[in-house]
């Protein structure tokens, strides 16, 4: 009785807060609306100018033999680093440098035109999609922050905290035998050549493709900012407040629900040692967000890969960023910024 009682209450959960968020927009129309023109904003101004033309030179590299070269240059690297073949550097590379989402998509695309087995893009997942230079220089550091050195050294150890959870990773599945792939002969991993007499039809593919992610991207921004509206007017974090009294409570909660309005809040609390809120800014910038996550997870939704490795890897991330930015702050003196 007690068991089936569990299962109805666990049918309900789902319409029920469906149905609590319907009624929250309707209670606070007035700042849900506010608030969803900030973040159509924030998508206009911030997401669609910094990830668009990286979605679009990613699709157009996938019609050129970049992933096979960089497979053979990098499998040296790869292979014994991260139990992964060398293609999936190009998810690495490119992860890295543009910033959430695109390592994910790289790694479905990858799986999708069977380039990679199934238990390779999950490694991969964990560790290949992470916040761009671009945000965390000059958005946390420079904008925030006020100093490019934060922004230098908040880069350095998400990056090294990203090598560690794919190192950590590479015995993800380790005892199961991968599935064959070909990076030529398989016809779903087939796909029109680049030539000049193929360009336009080339390009326009890229572009719908890359329009067709973004505005996913664009819905959960949007919806995230409405959800973090509702819960600034509800006083919830208020209650939580009660059970931990701490100044760092709201923007953490906050900052784990969506990146940048978390390390905003964070950046601004006043503290005495500055170290503290690197901290956990270095701790945020790993986690990614919720709203990364579910970005991810429409991203992979589309294919035959797991989401709980990229949950996991993000998790570890979180807290080895945090430990390393510690570690650097206290032990060189170039980066203690308590001074």
């Amino acid at each position: 009785m007690f068991k089936f009682c569990i299962v109805r209450i666990k049918n309900f959960i789902l319409p029920l807060m469906f149905l609590a968020f319907t009624l929250c927009l309707i209670v606070f129309s007035k700042s849900n609306l506010f608030a969803a023109k900030n973040g159509l904003a924030l998508f206009a101004n911030s997401v669609i100018p910094s990830l668009f033309p990286f979605f679009v030179a990613t699709e157009l590299l996938s019609y050129t033999n970049i992933t096979k070269i960089l497979g053979k240059f990098f499998n040296r690297f790869m292979k014994p680093l991260f139990n992964v073949r060398g293609e999936g550097s190009f998810a690495l590379i490119m992860g890295i440098l543009s910033g959430y989402p695109v390592g994910a998509k790289i790694v479905c695309d990858l799986r999708k035109n069977n380039i990679c087995s199934k238990e390779e893009c999950e490694r991969l997942l964990s560790f290949t999609n992470n916040s761009g230079p671009l945000f965390i220089i000059a958005t946390v550091g420079v904008s925030l922050f006020g100093s490019s050195a934060i922004g230098f050294l908040l880069l350095i150890t998400h990056i090294l905290s990203s090598l560690t959870v794919g190192f950590l990773f590479r015995f993800w599945k380790y005892n199961k035998t991968s599935s064959n792939v070909s990076l030529s002969t398989n016809s779903s991993s087939l796909k029109t050549k680049v030539s000049f007499s193929k360009l336009g039809e080339i390009i326009s593919n890229s572009i719908n493709n890359s329009i067709s992610t973004l505005l996913t991207i664009g819905g959960f921004v949007v919806l995230f900012s409405v959800i973090i509206s509702i819960i600034q007017n509800s006083n919830i974090l208020s209650f939580v407040e009660v059970f931990i009294p701490s100044k760092f409570t709201s923007p953490l909660i906050l900052g784990l629900l969506e990146i940048t309005n978390g390390i905003s809040l964070v950046t601004a609390i006043p503290v005495k040692k500055l170290s503290i809120t690197i901290i956990m800014v270095a701790f945020l910038l790993g986690f990614g967000g919720f709203s990364v996550l579910l970005q991810v997870w429409s991203i992979v939704s589309k294919s035959d890969l797991s989401l709980k490795p990229y949950f996991l890897g993000k998790c570890f991330q979180a807290c080895f960023a945090a430990f390393y930015t510690y570690i650097f702050i206290y032990v060189f003196p170039f980066f203690n910024f308590n001074l």
